[in-house]
């Protein structure tokens, strides 16, 4: 077994923490134990309780985070060994999830070299006129995801995707909580460390004031003339993908495990020279979710667990990610 030092420790969670979470909102800590083993700690405080009312996505991406650290031990040489996950109340607000030895010794991931470059892309994809060689590598990488390429299926799948949110933005607690975790200004105080920013979200200052007000005050009165959902739609944007890409796991999964190949699974994009968006609403919303199971003939065996749209950023990327500092993440 491989000792952690406190600046190790460190090290490995700056990477780790580079893994991807619902809304960003980033609810895993990590925990020294005293016989040296290391705990997958969630911090009960964080939750989008709208979104995610049986906490399954908050454990999808404590799975994220737990892949994080298994890439960042990787490129040290190290690797995860010995894990047990039992969950185990620390205090009010944390609770371990689970808990692992590491080990020395462990073949080079590839994935590695990926963990930084990786990001959400929530502009408007580049035309390209043959995007099939990476595709078809993405698809070899993963058995867990299905590519679809045709045009007009595609634009299909477009205009579900902004019916699907819609019809969970129309909820006010829903509008509430996004509004709460989106950083739209910044001015706020938490613009550089969490939730949905308006870099992150590749708006412009217009558009960032214009959606403050669209999701707040006055989604009601612009939802009555019938504007609301027209001025929140995201359809050109999907549209211009090169591929929608269905994730999905067998059903009755471990979510830790579930997040595991979920983060890898977006960094195998990034390794195919694409970007990717998760559309989750498709993925959350019942109907839309059956119609994309029958067109992608995904087996009564697997759920469909997030769908992405996949393509090839309109222009030069910036890859930098919006994440709490490492010593509020070491509890």
């Amino acid at each position: 077994m491989s000792e952690l030092t406190p600046d190790l420790l460190r090290e490995l969670v700056a990477e780790a923490r580079l893994a991807p979470s619902v809304h960003n909102i980033q609810p895993t800590r990590w925990r020294l134990l005293g016989d040296g083993r290391l705990a997958l700690v969630d911090d009960i405080s964080v939750r989008a309780p709208v979104a995610d009312p049986a906490g399954h996505d908050v454990l999808v991406s404590h799975g994220a985070a737990l892949e994080g650290m298994s890439l960042a031990l990787n490129r040290r040489g190290l690797a995860i060994t010995a894990m047990t996950t039992i969950e185990q109340p620390l205090s009010p607000q944390f609770a371990a999830l689970c808990s692992f030895a590491i080990r020395q010794g462990v073949a080079p991931d590839p994935l590695t070299e990926h963990v930084a470059h990786r990001t959400s892309w929530r502009g408007r994809f580049a035309a390209s006129p043959d995007d099939t060689a990476p595709l078809v590598q993405l698809a070899v990488a993963r058995d867990d995801l299905i590519c679809i390429s045709h045009r007009r299926t595609i634009a299909d799948i477009a205009g579900w995707a902004d019916q699907a949110e819609f019809s969970f933005v129309q909820g006010d607690d829903y509008r509430a909580e996004l509004l709460e975790w989106m950083r739209l200004s910044p001015s706020h105080p938490h613009y550089l460390l969490d939730g949905l920013n308006r870099d992150a979200l590749a708006m412009s200052t217009i558009e960032a004031t214009a959606a403050r007000f669209v999701l707040g005050s006055l989604f009601r009165p612009l939802d009555r003339l019938g504007l609301a959902a027209a001025l929140l739609a995201d359809r050109a944007k999907t549209a211009s993908a090169s591929a929608i890409v269905l994730f999905c796991r067998p059903v009755g999964e471990d979510p830790l495990t579930t997040g595991r190949h979920f983060y890898r699974s977006w960094l195998e994009v990034d390794r195919a020279g694409l970007v990717a968006c998760p559309i989750s609403a498709l993925a959350d919303h019942p109907d839309f979710n059956e119609r994309l199971r029958k067109l992608g003939k995904v087996g009564a065996d697997l759920r469909l667990v997030n769908v992405f749209r996949v393509g090839r950023s309109a222009k030069p990327l910036k890859s930098r990610h919006y994440r709490m500092p490492v010593d509020r993440l070491i509890v």
